[in-house]
């Protein structure tokens, strides 16, 4: 799993390890699964008509973490990740909110591969 998991570019030996390591069911459910399980989907604060801001919460804080890293290195280094950053802070979008926007599409990534057992290859643009 490790193996296939450090073929994304921004995933480490770290990263790969805390994935496999903290999610093992990782490769076996959906992506808004995994992405509350770590810990990296939208939470709203608000009741009734009282509409709140959304938030990060809940998951797994260490596997996060990792996560957050990792993204910050995709950011440079994975060519599937550049546009998306590129795409939300052309929009305005704070910095935090697009690193976290970039970790939960990397936790997708991660378990598309783990669920179909090949290495991860660029899409043809």
């Amino acid at each position: 799993k490790a193996g296939l998991l450090r073929s994304i570019p921004g995933i480490g030996p770290v990263s790969a390890a805390m994935l496999v390591a903290e999610m093992p069911e990782l490769g076996r459910m959906t992506a808004g699964e995994a992405a509350a399980m770590a810990g990296l989907a939208p939470v709203p604060h608000g009741s009734g008509a009282m509409r709140g801001r959304r938030a990060i919460a809940g998951g797994r804080r260490a596997l996060r973490q990792v996560l957050f890293q990792a993204a910050l290195a995709a950011a440079c280094h994975n060519p599937a990740l550049k546009p998306l950053a590129k795409r939300l802070k052309e929009r305005g979008k704070p910095h935090k909110v697009v690193i976290i926007a970039m970790s939960r599409r990397l936790l997708t990534i991660a378990n598309a591969i783990l669920k179909t057992g090949e290495t991860w290859r660029p899409q043809p643009g």
